[in-house]
């Protein structure tokens, strides 16, 4: 017996629903903190450090992320 169970509510009411912990005011934090440490210090080499970070297996993951950007830009002057 299969049963198909559709529930409209919003992700808050989600959260609540299953007893799940609001961590907005965490995030807020997180991304207020972010904001202040970039401040005016954006930098290419910074963002590259940071996505290496990020990038499954390092080199070979910034390779893909490179490679992902640079045919994405190309395809952006064709149109």
């Amino acid at each position: 017996m299969k049963m198909h169970l559709e529930i409209d509510c919003t992700p808050e009411e989600a959260r609540r629903a299953m007893g799940l912990p609001d961590l907005s005011p965490v995030h807020d934090r997180y991304v207020a903190m972010l904001q202040e440490a970039m401040a005016g210090q954006v930098r290419p080499e910074a963002i590259e450090t940071m996505m290496r970070s990020w990038a499954p297996m390092g080199e070979a993951g910034m390779a893909m992320w490179r490679r992902l950007f640079d045919a994405s830009g190309k395809a952006g002057k064709a149109d």
